[in-house]
């Protein structure tokens, strides 16, 4: 060490000498968390604008009580010619004033001493979360105070903790450089982030929804980059490349669907461009998750209530109609979905809930749905052939069916023949649902029943057969 160094470093040590014998010389006091704080005014004055604009100045700061006060605003009032300091705890303050007498300070806490949020025994305290929580508050009083170089001096301490740290005290340092405008403390605290491979869904519980964005754009530019540093020599590289990614987000929207967080997803739509049709988030949705999840994806107004998916062409009602959830008919409805739509085989939703209606009352199950309960089977048919009946007619259609009810009133007064009496009033899907319900026993109601319509309704189940042998199996191939 030189004469000069050492000169210095006595220097210091004689100020410091000065805080640490209290009430030598001392000409102001303060009150932190209870307990006294002897100080000189000159050595603030000299080191701190914060402090010469308080002590000197015309117009002093308003206090040292800055907005988010950390203590108890009903503590007892401090004594005559005690000034206050509630904006910071007692040991963060004496940091600040050890390094405003000296010059230097050591932010790390004493290793092995018990420290609140810090369970672990005989613990160093060089990156644990109450070394983080400490570094963190000295910056913050740094930046009140007006002292920049203790400033910078915490911000490379949390720079060197966070290599260290846990994740969840790294995204606590993201956000802190964020309010603090530290660009170098949040690159570093990004990129730990990003690299940790936690799920956005995760992330958006701790940060805000523009950082996970930023930290997912990060993501890709890693991933773009470490492709490139890998020569391709066939375009088909680059096309699987890209199909990655898109899979990356589906499996990520997925998961935040299955979460029920709608808000992420949205954030993809804006943010990476997620396209939901494509994605079949409306699909998968409708199979997996809740009404409130398919109403809010619906709500964003980013997807195609009729898209048909995969090379069968169903739409999420083909799919809602398949699983007979009334709740989710009744959704998809309300937000114009097409009862009309067809697959490629010529299905429509209409069709499938008039054969799962038949073979239901016919044979007295349904293929693939073991529990299947006749008044949700019921409700499904009536919504979706009612929103049939008012498309009808908004078009303007002079054959639309009546609106009479698809199952008849049947009371201990109807016999067989008063049954065939009402059946003259029925449209035919009424007349087909009544007759699985075994009035077939009238030769009248046979005979009226061949012929066209049964044809007709043959044809619809073979189409859905061929369409689909599995459509009733609750594993949709999109």
């Amino acid at each position: 060490m030189s004469s000069f160094e050492e000169s210095l470093r006595s220097l210091s040590l004689d100020y410091l000498n000065l805080l640490i014998n209290g009430q030598a010389f001392s000409d102001v006091t303060f009150s932190v968390e209870g307990r006294l704080v002897h100080a000189h005014r000159c050595i603030l004055a000299a080191r701190s604008l914060f402090f010469r604009k308080f002590f000197c100045g015309p117009d002093p700061p308003s206090g040292l009580d800055p907005v988010g006060s950390r203590m108890n605003p009903a503590a007892a009032p401090a004594a005559p010619g005690v000034i206050p300091v509630n904006s910071v705890g007692y040991e963060v303050f004496l940091l600040l004033l050890q390094f405003l007498y000296s010059g230097q300070v050591s932010i790390v806490p004493q290793k092995h001493e018990p420290r609140p949020n810090c369970n672990e025994r005989a613990c160093w305290h060089t990156h644990c979360t109450s070394a983080v929580d400490l570094a963190l508050d000295t910056l913050a009083a740094a930046r009140y105070f007006g002292v920049e170089h203790l400033a910078l001096l915490t911000q490379k301490q949390l720079a060197s903790m966070v290599e260290k740290a846990s994740i969840e005290d790294v995204m606590k340092v993201l956000i802190a450089s964020r309010k603090q405008d530290m660009h170098q403390l949040w690159t570093t605290c990004s990129h730990l982030v990003a690299k940790s491979g936690l799920p956005p869904e995760v992330l958006a519980k701790h940060l805000p929804i523009d950082v996970v964005a930023k930290i997912e754009e990060l993501r890709i530019k890693s991933s773009l980059g470490r492709r490139s540093l890998t020569p391709h020599h066939h375009h088909h590289h680059d096309l699987s490349a890209a199909a990655d990614l898109e899979d990356q987000k589906i499996r990520r929207m997925r998961r935040a669907l299955d979460s029920s967080d709608v808000e992420l997803v949205k954030l993809m739509v804006m943010g990476e461009g997620l396209n939901l049709d494509e994605a079949l988030a409306l699909h998968y949705a409708v199979e997996n998750c809740s009404r409130e999840v398919v109403k809010t994806l619906l709500e964003l107004g980013a997807a195609d209530v009729n898209y048909p998916a995969g090379p069968a062409g169903k739409t999420p009602l083909h799919i809602a109609a398949e699983m007979v959830s009334p709740d989710m008919v009744a959704v998809l409805l309300d937000h114009h979905a097409d009862p009309n739509v067809r697959t490629v085989d010529g299905v429509t939703p209409l069709d499938i809930l008039r054969t799962l209606t038949s073979d239901f009352l016919f044979k007295g199950a349904v293929p693939g749905l073991t529990h299947i309960e006749p008044n949700k089977l019921r409700l499904c048919l009536e919504l979706v052939q009612s929103a049939a009946l008012v498309i009808s007619r908004e078009e303007g259609s002079a054959n639309a069916p009546t609106s009479t009810a698809i199952y008849p009133p049947m009371s201990d007064e109807h016999n067989s023949s008063s049954s065939g009496s009402n059946l003259a009033n029925l449209n035919l899907d009424s007349r087909l649902v009544y007759l699985n319900l075994g009035a077939t026993g009238s030769t009248q109601m046979g005979s009226r029943m061949e012929g066209d319509d049964d044809s007709s309704h043959n044809n619809q189940r073979e189409a859905m057969n061929r369409h689909d042998p599995t459509m009733y199996h609750h594993s949709h191939d999109f």
